[in-house]
């Protein structure tokens, strides 16, 4: 599992920095590693922000092992539309009429309605579909409905009725995700991962025969299928592979990896390459927990990459994974800092503060990896993760562990691109802000290897309890990720990390613990429109854990509320107590996953994780606006360039491009394969 778009490690930067818009002329190819010139941030519109990532290390690779990262990144690319496919029915007609209109239009591309047409359908690029990719609201045009309309007519583009009308009508499909459980989360939600009149209890009451309680080594059930209505009312799976749904993209996903094959690094990677086609080929969920099992078990190489249908944070049912694929090329030196996590995961698992009865007796083949991302598509692109820790399977992580990375020139784009100014806003205490000032950085670092090594590889569900999927339902992706986080948010206060090395004193835990706080209390609701509540699973994790300790620590003012000259602060007093709170909920937290405890997770998440106060939302968004920094932000990937010789390529050199648009464009002509 991971932290989604910007998540865990990144609130620290959302907080102390933001990012001042640069002028977007057109630049020449950068050298890799040259960050002299190199333009990081290349547009703001709407709350989205536009970075670029470099790939350190590209020319220290051998050819081979170029060309194997090549041929996994067009495997990915190959793939693109099937993330569009899957966040709506009518994604990609829409993307389709829309870029007919923009490569089509003669008319004038200067004025106001042309360029909110443009961003309309930027950020249709960014969240790979007409849904916001975070708050799951529905992305309303800016420009008129005359106006759109008259682009449909001028440049000869047709779009159906029900398709116009997910355009133009903000009460139809509103929400991609709804998780609202008053409603039926099937019908409530436009995700395409069911037909839009199959009802929740159908689906329940589907799988319910499938899942035997007492199978130790269960299938992921759903992950890699639609559910789809017969002639006859009754429902079944259309499974995505070869021959079934999405064939179009996958053959073409398999071509790529098989040429992957024949140049990769090892037999262990190459065997695991073809467990995948297998896979692609097939649907077998079984070869796909045999695939992720040799996955996780080829560690040599310098090349690794993350691809499937993995996380299920679209689904509201928390049975079908997303489309991504993320390749990358290690670290070696930041990856050996880091392994110091590794050796000591018993340790941690030991100590935790959970249940006895809840702890790993033995937590195996838990690696770690700093890397530097070479590609991304589908649920990972634009909006990319920072830290991954998978397989997502509990058995398979207890029995054969997980890998985790931390994507390193990800969070280092991020940095390169940001200004100045939150950290003045919305901090009051001198001693906090110094505090930021020398650890945010590692803090930051630290949080993304303690949340994915040890908080997702820790604990374990008592036999006979089902899988969290089945178990915590809609509640499950936002209670893994508050695990996690706790984890990490209580040992970045123990005197461990400054025994093994890895920070210099508690000041670093400090300072992170000053960093969540705020912004689970206050920072991220600038994310929100007026009037929202908290949808997105990460969101209701950080704002869970923060109001939770915030609340049960107010009888010792552990955290406390200070508004002075209008504006709203908090500040921690009680650093230990807060340490002994995060403790408290991370063993319930921990208690109802093991237990599978629901009723006990909705009353959590929902007294804690939902609601929001509407003015203190009203302040944030006020106070945020004058800093001019969008809240979310996204990648230009770089393109991987093949270097030809007759029929033969030869090698791969790397070219940045600048232009969003034009990336999106020349994606959708070349992979457009659905």
């Amino acid at each position: 599992m991971k932290p989604k778009s910007i998540y865990a490690c990144l609130l620290a930067v959302l907080i102390l920095y933001s990012c001042q818009p640069q002028p977007q002329e057109k630049e020449p190819l950068s050298l890799v590693g040259d960050t002299t010139n190199f333009q990081w941030l290349t547009e703001q519109f709407a709350d989205l922000k536009i970075v670029r990532y470099q790939i350190p290390g590209w020319e220290k690779l051998t050819a081979q092992q170029r060309k194997l990262v090549y041929y996994l990144t067009q495997a990915g690319y190959e793939g693109r539309d099937i993330q569009y496919a899957m966040n709506y029915r009518h994604n990609l007609t829409i993307r389709k009429a829309l870029e007919k209109i923009y490569n089509n239009y003669q008319g004038d591309r200067t004025s106001e309605e042309w360029k909110n047409f443009h961003i309309y359908l930027k950020r249709i690029w960014f969240s790979n579909g007409i849904h916001h990719h975070y708050s799951m609201n529905k992305i309303v045009p800016t420009c008129s409905k005359e106006y759109l309309s008259s682009l449909f007519e001028e440049t000869n583009t047709a779009l159906d009725d029900e398709a116009k009308r997910a355009i133009f009508d903000p009460e139809f499909d509103a929400k991609k995700v709804n998780l609202d459980p008053s409603n039926d989360l099937l019908l409530a939600s436009a995700v395409n991962f069911y037909d839009p009149d199959v009802s929740q209890k159908e689906v329940e009451a589907f799988y319910a025969p499938l899942k035997n309680k007492g199978d130790d080594t269960p299938i992921w059930y759903g992950l890699n299928s639609k559910i789809v209505r017969n002639d006859d009312g009754s429902i079944r799976e259309e499974v995505y592979r070869v021959g079934g749904l999405y064939s179009a993209a996958i053959e073409k996903m398999i071509g790529w990896l098989e040429k992957a094959i024949i140049v990769a690094e090892n037999e262990a990677q190459a065997n695991a390459l073809k467990l995948l086609i297998n896979y692609y080929q097939t649907g077998d969920l079984a070869t796909w927990d045999e695939y992720n099992i040799a996955w996780l078990q080829a560690t040599a190489g310098d090349i690794d990459y993350i691809t499937g249908f993995v996380e299920v944070y679209n689904d509201p049912l928390g049975y079908r994974g997303s489309f991504e694929t993320v390749v990358e090329i290690n670290d070696f030196e930041a990856s050996e800092r880091m392994k110091v996590l590794m050796d000591n995961a018993q340790w941690f698992e030991d100590n935790s503060p959970i249940m006895d009865q809840h702890k790993k007796e033995s937590v195996v083949g838990v690696t770690y990896k700093v890397v530097n991302v070479a590609g991304e598509s589908g649920d990972s692109s634009p909006s990319t993760p920072i830290g991954v820790n998978l397989p997502n399977s509990n058995w398979i992580r207890a029995t054969h562990g997980s890998k985790s990375v931390s994507l390193g020139n990800i969070v280092s784009a991020y940095d390169q691109a940001a200004g100045a100014g939150f950290l003045d806003e919305f901090v009051l205490s001198a001693e906090q802000k110094q505090r930021a000032r020398e650890n945010a950085d590692l803090a930051d670092n630290l949080h993304t290897a303690m949340h994915e090594v040890i908080g997702h590889a820790s604990g374990k569900i008592e036999p006979g309890v089902g899988t969290p999927s089945e178990t915590l339902k809609n509640y499950r992706s936002t209670l893994e990720e508050g695990r996690a986080d706790l984890v990490a948010l209580y040992y970045l206060m123990d005197n461990k990390l400054v025994e093994l090395g890895l920070v210099p004193s508690l000041e670093t835990g400090k300072a992170h613990a000053d960093s969540y706080i705020l912004n689970g209390l206050m920072l991220q609701l600038r994310r929100l429109q007026p009037g929202e509540v908290i949808e997105e699973a990460h969101m209701r994790n950080r704002a869970m854990v923060s109001r939770w300790v915030y609340e049960k620590g107010k009888a010792d003012n552990v955290i406390e509320k200070i508004v002075q000259d209008g504006k709203t602060y908090f500040r921690i007093n009680d650093y230990d107590k807060l340490k002994v709170l995060f403790g408290q909920l991370l063993s319930e937290v921990q208690r109802i996953k093991s237990q599978g405890d629901y009723n006990a997770v909705k009353t959590l998440i929902e007294t804690y994780g939902v609601q929001v106060d509407r003015d203190l939302h009203n302040e944030v968004l006020d106070r945020s606006a004058k800093l001019n920094s969008a809240p979310y932000g996204g990648f230009i990937n770089p393109k991987l360039v093949p270097v030809v010789e007759g029929d033969e390529i030869i090698d791969v050199r790397i070219e940045y491009p600048s232009d969003f648009t034009e990336q999106m464009l020349y994606y959708s002509k070349e992979y457009g394969n659905l």
